[in-house]
């Protein structure tokens, strides 16, 4: 992980390995987020909904988080996507928690490559800026930091246990 600061923007970013392919990845994670993982993380995504749009540059999606937790719902929308690169880039637009009251915004952009025999490396990179006069501390830090990498590990395992899945 690497945190560059310009003023009060920070940016996090990190990779990991795995032994699942760049596409396979793309479409479950970012394609057809909405359908799988609800399904495979079920103690915390309730539902994933379209607000508007239908995937592509644009479309603002909400999540929401079982009740009890931190957060009850984001929306984000798409800035970025290429099919053939396996990227994409969102912005977070509207949320409760942490997201609302602490960040005048927050980006995350994934891309997966090619590595090994038939696996990838998944990049994330987090842009985010503090609201005028709030200081992001370490904890807020490693909250924006291991949120998405413990869902594509999640995700990722999925895939491997049953290697049709996107193929």
């Amino acid at each position: 992980m690497i945190i560059t600061m310009d003023g009060n923007t920070k940016r996090v970013t990190q990779s990991f390995v795995t032994q699942v392919s760049p596409s396979r990845m793309f479409k479950a994670l970012i394609l057809d987020s909405h359908n799988i993982c609800p399904r495979l993380l079920f103690s915390s995504i309730k539902s994933i909904e379209y607000f508007e749009g239908d995937g592509d540059v644009g479309t603002i999606k909400q999540i929401n988080y079982i009740e009890g937790g931190e957060i009850r719902y984001t929306k984000h929308r798409v800035e970025a996507l290429d099919k053939e690169k396996f990227m994409c880039k969102y912005r977070f637009i509207e949320g409760d928690g942490f997201i609302d009251s602490m960040l005048e915004f927050l980006t995350h952009e994934i891309k997966f490559e090619g590595y090994g025999q038939g696996g990838c490396v998944c990049k994330i990179t987090c842009d985010f800026k503090a609201k005028e006069g709030v200081e992001i501390k370490g904890i807020d830090i490693e909250l924006v930091k291991h949120k998405p990498l413990g869902m594509y590990e999640v995700v990722e395992a999925h895939l491997k246990a049953y290697p049709q899945l996107y193929a």
